[in-house]
């Protein structure tokens, strides 16, 4: 894959925004190891290698396991998360694939029963900023660094 464009080098002053609003981001109310694992589940929905690529080595550095991360794209029917990942894991799927879930209610629920008013909110920003990342990424082919594990 080539890429695109740089967009950092093409507009500074959006990619400053994106930065704002990722750093807004780590200082709301949801754990970093929650994010990392929302941002993987999303950019693996998204097709963001990546973002995929960046974010794999924070979740684990953030306390993500191994097991989960090996098992995330398929969450539902693995015993490994919690009710409180699970929902997170379903609203962030519900509003990255909005175009076909329209939000359902029942994922709200879910939501809504594991997470405050105001750490729904903030998951949804969190939520949001990592596909705005994968959408930069993915339209502008950003190809991530090889290295040497890779092999």
């Amino acid at each position: 894959m080539t890429e695109r464009l740089n967009y950092y080098q093409a507009s500074p002053a959006a990619f400053r925004a994106m930065r704002d609003l990722e750093e807004a981001t780590h200082a709301l109310s949801i754990p970093l190891a929650l994010r990392e694992l929302v941002k993987m589940r999303v950019s693996q929905i998204n097709g963001c290698a990546f973002c995929l690529d960046m974010h794999a080595p924070d979740a684990r550095a953030a306390g993500v396991s191994l097991q989960k991360l090996d098992v995330l794209a398929a969450w539902r029917e693995s015993p490994a998360f919690d009710a409180r990942e699970r929902a997170a894991l379903g609203w962030a799927e519900a509003l990255t694939r909005l175009e076909a879930t329209a939000a359902p209610d029942a994922d709200y629920a879910a939501l809504a029963a594991a997470f405050t008013p105001a750490e729904q909110v903030d998951l949804t920003l969190a939520i949001n900023a990592i596909n705005s990342w994968n959408r930069f990424a993915v339209g502008f082919r950003s190809v991530h660094p090889a290295r040497a594990d890779a092999a």
